[in-house]
């Protein structure tokens, strides 16, 4: 589907919310992902009683990693992960190929609430000094991919932009927005790419470089309360913004909350572990394993563990 110029109304997607929008701006070839979080989101944040300065955050590396996720070929589990040594010591999101989503984020409440959780700058902040993890892992048959980069800048975007730069030496423009809305979590995230100028220079006699000042001029104009409304859709949203430039959209991927945890795969670990070792998890008499993604809580009593140990 291609709208190439203002007089093309764009047609809006079955489903508008909980997607990746791929896109194409045809005059630069520039590609790019649109991502809408809505249900998604609020289901994952809300199986938590993180405080609003985690949950946020997490709400951002969440829409992040299904955003990075989108501008890739794998089968398989794509992972986003932060480590710091500031009050939000861990946070983890992980999606499938197939567009399921998780994540989850571990903080130091007293430290939390001494820090500056309405500063501009999270990441000094709120996540300190450490790296972010770039993960995809495509079953055990093959290699896993890793990149590594430590936390800088002021924000999320800083520090991926920042990688993107450093070590795929692919100009990236990234722009994301997370809040709690009146119909609950919302996120939304717009990224742009280009190749290197050797590469596109072979196929287009433009400036590459106007082209691409151009795209992040037109990208920055994009609001938060644009990416966040649940009644503007994502192709209306890329109509207003690239429609001068020919802005060309494929089919979206859908997105679903879910975790992958079960009784059985946590009965597998339990079984892996010294039956010794097991005693002491245990609570009222039971074993009690909670499931740091969805919050879900399994319990086995001392028949189900003989069970799992014969």
């Amino acid at each position: 589907m291609s709208f190439p110029g203002s007089s093309v109304n764009p047609i809006e997607n079955p489903r508008n919310d909980d997607i990746v929008q791929p896109f194409q701006i045809d005059a630069s070839d520039l590609r790019g992902r649109l991502v809408r979080v809505g249900p998604v989101l609020d289901e994952i944040l809300s199986k938590h009683a993180y405080p609003e300065p985690v949950a946020r955050l997490l709400g951002e590396t969440i829409t992040l990693a299904i955003t990075l996720a989108g501008a890739l070929k794998y089968e398989g589990i794509f992972t986003l992960q932060t480590k710091g040594d500031g009050p939000i010591s861990l946070m983890v999101a992980d999606v499938t190929s197939t567009g399921d989503v998780r994540g989850y984020a571990q903080f130091d409440a007293e430290r939390l609430s001494a820090a500056d959780t309405g500063s501009a700058a999270p990441v000094p902040t709120l996540l300190g000094t450490g790296y972010i993890a770039f993960t995809v892992d495509q079953g055990e048959h093959t290699e896993r991919y890793q990149g590594i980069v430590e936390l800088s800048g002021e924000t999320l975007s800083d520090s991926i932009q920042h990688y993107f730069r450093q070590s795929e030496q692919l100009d990236t423009g990234i722009k994301v927005a997370v809040a709690f809305t009146d119909v609950g979590w919302r996120g939304g995230a717009l990224m742009l790419q280009r190749l290197p100028e050797d590469q596109i220079q072979q196929t287009l006699g433009s400036d590459v470089a106007d082209d691409w000042r151009r795209a992040m001029v037109l990208m920055g104009t994009c609001t938060d309360r644009e990416l966040l409304d649940p009644n503007l859709s994502a192709n209306d949203l890329l109509f207003r913004l690239f429609n001068e430039d020919g802005v060309r959209v494929w089919a979206p991927t859908d997105l679903n909350a879910s975790c992958r945890c079960s009784r059985e795969r946590v009965a597998t670990v339990l079984a892996s572990l010294p039956r010794d070792e097991i005693a002491d998890l245990k609570v009222n008499g039971n074993v009690e394993v909670t499931c740091e993604f969805c919050n879900s809580t399994y319990t086995f009593d001392d028949a189900q563990l003989d069970h799992i140990y014969s």
